[in-house]
């Protein structure tokens, strides 16, 4: 592997490609190239560690180690069979394969998985007469196969655990918003810890706990022990240590208020218990308010926030959505606001028409994410005063 030039595909969320360029280039990634769901770009093995560490809007890290064609199942064996695995992988380390295959040729995922779990085990039984474990749950090593037509791609997953599982989340509400997302939806509307946040549906906190890291800058993944490249055969420990300490020594003084509003006790209690997970109690402000009975307390605002819908949590979507647009309209002047909500039909209660659309996926939900713009009297009277 040349650690000077690793070829490197970063994976994020649909309408997240733009963010996570972004974020790579301020990393220093070099070739920075936008895909469906991913971002391709080149790299050292620091640099590796370092968006590991700090991306905030990337779901796994792959480094691509082997490519090739293959017509039928013989020749995508056979050139597996013959590939170095050791240079990758001690026998006495553990393995696991996940796939995402798109091929007439190779139909069902399983199957190639098996074949490509087949020819490592043989490689290693072959040349040291031993065989590694293949370990599902926590493997020492995990190889990405990806199949297109007749293409296929070995990546090393770098990762590990994806990286949405930031190490913070203590307890979680009956539909939590992915720590990736929350941070990919932050991004998109703009917040950058000058000023300060209101999440006034806070549920378990994690938009919270994200805002809070942005505006300080801290490492999207200070709290995790453990990476999937530290098990490989070039891990180098000290570069990594080096790099952790030049990411931590940047973490800056944040002077806003970052608050979340939620009514349901046990929600809050959750919210409260990641917080204090995160180390985050002196930053983050939970209380227990009705944000439909709130008034705006904090200037500047930015407000982000995932309200319940139906699918996740059954309520009234008419008069709740009418009762955020009432909301905004009467307590929160000048303020810029944006929710997500897969329910496109209710979303037209709040009675204001957004200023942004982006699509989204919650999960499997497919949503928007929706920006609304509150201000004073009518827009015309302020473009009015601007030009005086």
């Amino acid at each position: 592997m040349d650690t000077e030039n690793l070829q490197i595909q970063i994976k994020t969320f649909f309408g997240l490609e733009q963010i996570l360029a972004e974020e790579i280039k301020k990393l220093g990634g070099r070739n920075v190239e936008i895909k469906n769901r991913a971002v391709n770009c080149e790299g050292d093995l620091g640099f590796l560690y370092k968006i590991n560490y700090s991306a905030r809007t990337a779901l796994k890290i792959l480094v691509p180690i082997h490519e090739f064609k293959a017509f039928n199942q013989h020749q995508f064996y056979d050139r597996l069979f013959k590939f170095d695995w050791a240079e990758f992988m001690d026998v006495d380390q553990s393995f696991s394969i996940d796939a995402t295959v798109n091929s007439e040729t190779f139909k069902h995922s399983q199957f190639v998985t098996l074949k490509m779990k087949d020819a490592i085990v043989d490689y290693f039984q072959d040349k040291f007469k031993r065989r590694p474990n293949v370990e599902t749950r926590n493997p020492d090593i995990k190889f990405h196969l990806h199949i297109d037509r007749e293409l296929v791609m070995i990546s090393m997953d770098s990762s590990g655990d994806p990286l949405f599982k930031r190490g913070y989340r203590r307890e979680q509400g009956e539909a939590p918003i992915n720590e990736v997302l929350a941070s990919g939806m932050l991004q998109l509307a703009g917040w950058d810890g000058k000023g300060n946040f209101l999440d006034p549906m806070c549920g378990s906190g994690t938009l919270l706990i994200e805002a809070a890291m942005i505006a300080m800058d801290l490492p999207a993944q200070i709290f995790r022990n453990r990476f999937g490249f530290q098990n490989w055969k070039n891990y180098d420990s000290d570069l990594f240590s080096k790099i952790k300490e030049f990411r931590v020594n940047r973490v800056r003084q944040f002077d806003g208020k970052i608050v979340g509003y939620d009514i349901d006790a046990r929600m809050l209690n959750a919210a409260r218990m990641n917080v204090e997970a995160a180390e985050m109690e002196d930053v983050i402000e939970i209380k227990k308010q009705d944000f439909f009975e709130s008034k705006k307390e904090l200037f500047p605002l930015l407000m982000v926030f995932n309200p319940p819908y139906d699918e996740r949590i059954s309520i009234n979507d008419d008069d709740f959505y009418k009762k955020i647009g009432d909301t905004f309209k009467t307590h929160y002047p000048n303020t810029l606001a944006w929710l997500i909500s897969s329910d496109l039909e209710a979303v037209k209660k709040i009675g204001l028409r957004p200023s942004r659309k982006i699509k989204l996926f919650n999960g499997k939900l497919e949503t928007r994410f929706l920006q609304y713009e509150m201000y004073e009297g009518t827009k015309k009277v302020h473009k009015l005063e601007d030009k005086k």
